[in-house]
């Protein structure tokens, strides 16, 4: 047989993509994995407030020893790494030729 289809690709009269010259590929989507530092508390200041303190003296009197205070405690935020998964590329489909191979000659 010396047809035009039996030939190959070059006189192919299929419509295209001619499966005999062409086959379909796959390509899977690319995921990566993102590493991300987030908050997962905020920073604070604490009030700690120290009441005056009094005592009575000889005389019948009672006087102020310590005035009253306030000391602030700061908390620093707390964070934390978090994973995330985040796509690179969608998957798609090409169309790839197909090595094909002559018997006689070996194009």
């Amino acid at each position: 047989m010396t047809g035009a289809a039996f030939a190959g690709c070059y006189n192919c009269y299929a419509p295209p993509p001619c499966t005999t010259c062409y086959q379909q590929q796959y390509v899977p989507p690319q995921y990566r994995t993102v590493d991300e530092t987030v908050m997962v508390s905020p920073g604070s200041v604490v009030a700690h407030r120290t009441p005056a303190q009094y005592r009575t003296v000889m005389v019948p009197r009672t006087v102020m020893v310590a005035p009253p205070s306030v000391q602030y405690e700061r908390i620093p935020p707390q964070y934390a790494t978090r994973q995330r998964v985040e796509m690179v590329s969608p998957g798609y489909s090409y169309y790839a030729p197909v090595q094909m191979g002559c018997a006689s000659c070996g194009y």
